[in-house]
Order: structure tokens, then C-alpha cells, then sequence
């Protein structure tokens, strides 16, 4: 039996359709189930589609619902992603965010602990209508979803002994929760933010699974490596962030398990067109979806990619 680990890095909202588009495609291709994976870490948009996956919700109706236009799909989304709250916690962002950032250089960490514009309720319920009573629960099979600890300042991998047990609905809200857009999410006493804010993917994570595994899949949309013709300038830097971190998390696993094929998949320039400059925009989900479909099909067809999901994932007929 093969053994397949499965990161999901973070990526707004088109993140989360690069995730679906690239999955589904994947299962497609090889008839390999994501849900069979051995273990799987989610951050940030990647929490919410590791949950739909644990419960066999890995389907274009968990993203658009009943909706029969594009209008109507992105007025669904917006009502799930986006309720707007008033400000507050601003004593919370003085001692989370702007203290402790003035203390040394100041940096992107001065947003941490700011007031949001939106609430993390909707991802909550996002979460509760799809796979059901399941959201107050844990998934039995190996699952991580990664937050920010704003009081420690460290990555908050929920799913592990090193963190108390919350449904999961509450995990995938306190992993999304993006610094000055959601408010952070306060889970026993504790501030949470978006896992991202350590890294887009945590891929180094899988390395707690008691046995090395065969196969680790990598999906990272904000871990480019194409620059998209007309980028803003902070999108290579955020794509330059992700890939830093990843590479780092990449080494770690090649030198504890150097048996391990690694796989990482990522937006190509046709995808980045529609994702990019803000991948918070609702408008762009369901383009990126169709449009990550089109870019699959011809990445997982290229010969050195094909050979390792042939190897692992493609069953051999009888």
C-alpha cells in the first residue's frame, strides 16, 4: 500500500479553487482518492478544503451549491467569506501586533492582532453545511490544520498533542483568519491568526508521521515559480516569502526521508492571470476553478510528473 502525504498551502479564496482544480484533476487522472491520504496539513484556504476532503466533500457543489450562474456562484461565496463585523480588539493589537514589531525592526508582523474588516462566522458555517454534525468533530485519519499563536508568536498545528482539541470547524476559521481582513479567532483564551503568517505551507509537518512516506504532495498557490507578466510588485514578494519557506521545509524532508518522492504543484501564468493581484477576490474563484482544470491537464501529463504519479498513485491493471 502506498503511503501519501498531502500539503495544502494557503492562497485567499482562488487558493482555495487551486486547490479543488487541482485535485480533482489529480483524481482524474490517476483514480487515486485525496481522501485516502495518509496525512494531510492544511493552512489557511488549504485548512477548509482538507476538511471537505476528511469528509468526502471534495466536489464542485461544496463550492458553488445550487447556483446555476456565475453571478449567483460568487453572490454564494461572498455571503460565506465575507460578513462584515465592526472593529475591535484594538488593545489586542497593541499588544499582539504593534508593541512587540516596534520592540525591533518594524515589519509585516505590525498587523498582527489588528481588528478585521470581515468575521470568521461564515467560514464557520461554510464549514457546518457542508459536512454536517462532522464540523464539531475531529477527522479520525491524520489531519493538521495550521494557525498563528499570536500570544507565542509560533506556528499553532491543531490536530497534534501540542494543541487542545477543537472541532475542526474552528481550526479551519482560525487558520484562515488573514491579518487586517478577518478578525483573529480566540480559541481558550488564545488569539489566532492565519497559519500563514509562519509559512504558506508547513510541508515539514508530514515528518511527524511515524513512518517515512512514500509519496508528499505539495499544492502551493502562493509559491510560484513564474513571475506573471504585469504582477504587482508585492506579488513576487509573497510568491518569494512562500518559496523560501517551502524550500526550507522541502530540504528537511529530503534529509529525514531521502527515500520520499516529493511533488509540488503550483499556478502556471494562465492561472496566476486570474488569481492574482488579489486573491481574495470572490469575483475570481470560479474562473480559476475552470481555469486550473485546463492547466492540470497538461502539467500532469509532463514526463517527470507523470512518472511519479504513475509510480505511486496509478493502479496497475488486473
Amino acid at each position: 500500500m502506498v503511503s501519501v502525504g498531502l500539503v495544502l498551502g494557503g492562497g485567499g479564496i482562488t487558493g482555495a479553487s487551486f486547490h479543488f482544480g487541482t485535485l480533482l484533476a489529480l483524481e482524474m487522472a490517476t483514480g487515486w482518492s485525496p481522501r485516502s491520504a495518509d496525512v494531510i496539513v492544511g493552512t489557511s484556504c488549504g485548512s477548509f478544503v482538507a476538511a471537505m476532503i476528511r469528509h468526502g466533500q471534495l466536489d464542485i457543489k461544496t463550492f458553488v451549491g445550487e447556483s446555476r450562474t456565475q453571478d449567483a456562484m460568487t453572490d454564494r461565496l461572498r455571503s460565506k467569506v465575507y460578513r462584515k463585523t465592526r472593529p475591535r480588539g484594538f488593545v489586542r493589537w497593541v499588544r499582539s501586533g504593534i508593541v512587540p514589531a516596534l520592540k525591533h525592526r518594524p515589519d509585516l508582523s505590525l498587523v498582527l492582532g489588528s481588528p478585521g474588516i470581515y468575521r470568521t462566522d461564515g467560514l464557520v458555517e461554510w464549514v457546518e453545511d457542508s459536512i454536517g454534525a462532522d464540523a464539531d468533530t475531529w477527522p479520525e485519519d491524520p489531519t493538521v490544520i495550521v494557525a498563528y499563536d499570536l500570544k507565542s508568536r509560533q506556528r499553532a498545528p491543531f490536530g497534534t498533542t501540542a494543541l487542545p482539541d477543537v472541532p475542526i470547524k474552528t481550526a479551519v476559521a482560525a487558520s484562515s483568519a488573514v491579518p487586517l481582513v478577518f478578525d483573529p479567532v480566540e480559541i481558550e483564551g488564545r488569539w489566532y491568526v492565519d497559519g500563514g503568517v509562519a509559512s504558506g505551507t508547513s510541508a515539514d509537518l508530514v515528518l511527524a508521521h511515524p513512518e517515512p512516506l512514500d509519496l508528499v504532495i505539495v499544492i502551493a498557490p502562493l509559491a510560484s515559480d513564474t513571475k506573471r507578466s504585469g504582477a504587482r510588485f508585492y506579488e513576487s514578494m509573497f510568491d518569494r516569502v512562500g518559496k523560501t519557506a517551502l524550500e526550507a521545509e522541502l530540504e528537511m524532508i529530503h534529509q529525514q526521508w531521502p527515500t520520499t518522492d516529493v511533488l509540488v504543484l503550483r499556478p502556471d501564468d494562465d492561472v496566476m492571470k486570474v488569481t492574482r493581484p488579489n486573491p481574495m477576490a470572490i469575483g475570481n474563484a470560479v474562473p480559476a476553478f475552470l481555469t486550473t482544470l485546463g492547466s492540470m491537464d497538461t502539467e500532469l501529463a509532463r514526463p517527470e510528473v507523470w512518472s511519479i504519479l504513475r509510480r505511486h498513485l496509478v493502479a496497475e491493471p488486473v
